[in-house]
């Protein structure tokens, strides 16, 4: 291998346009095979060792995902006398894009119960209670545009972040969203005529 991250070609970014791709996501040991195989491609014994579940609820997970078409075996081996797959991701960064869907509606629309936030508190919890967690939150009253042009911006942040060679002993996890805040105090207007 020549030392990229992932070791196998992958797309930069595919689209997800029917909701069984959008539900394989919505499971969190699914983004976790997911994540693993950001470093390198892996058989589906790797990654039970690495999430430390059992190899039938790994590749049935595994098979969700790529009858998705988020994995696909990137190359095989053989191990005695059975062939061993390697998977890995179909791209870098999947993004939802069902046309016509409202995101809103559980009929065919994105989860509803599935939130990157939710998942990285619940993951951050042990960080915080070490002082190991570095974190901002801020508000400011902006437009649309301005709120466009961030959410790019942290796209390409979170772009760069996985692809960054995997090294050293501990996993990091970055989470960065925006959002509207319905009930955020403000100031009401200004009463200085200068």
């Amino acid at each position: 291998m020549d030392g990229k991250t992932p070791d196998y070609d992958l797309e930069d970014r595919r689209a997800l346009t029917r909701p069984d791709q959008v539900r394989a996501l919505a499971h969190p040991l699914r983004t976790t095979i997911l994540g693993l195989l950001h470093e390198r491609a892996a058989s589906v014994t790797e990654l039970a060792t690495a999430v430390g579940r059992p190899k039938s609820t790994v590749a049935h997970h595994v098979k969700v995902l790529a009858d998705a078409g988020l994995l696909t075996v990137v190359r095989t081996r053989r191990v005695r006398a059975i062939e061993e797959a390697f998977y890995g991701r179909t791209a870098r960064l999947f993004h939802v894009s069902l046309e016509g869907a409202d995101e809103r509606d559980d009929g065919g629309g994105r989860p509803l119960d599935f939130n990157d936030f939710e998942v990285a508190a619940r993951e951050s919890r042990p960080a915080y209670l070490e002082g190991q967690l570095w974190g901002f939150l801020r508000h400011a009253r902006i437009d649309e545009a301005q709120k466009q042009e961030f959410w790019h911006r942290m796209a390409a942040l979170v772009e760069e972040f996985d692809t960054l060679p995997r090294r050293g002993d501990q996993v990091h996890g970055f989470a960065v969203g925006v959002y509207p805040v319905a009930d955020y105090p403000q100031l009401p207007p200004s009463s200085d005529h200068r």
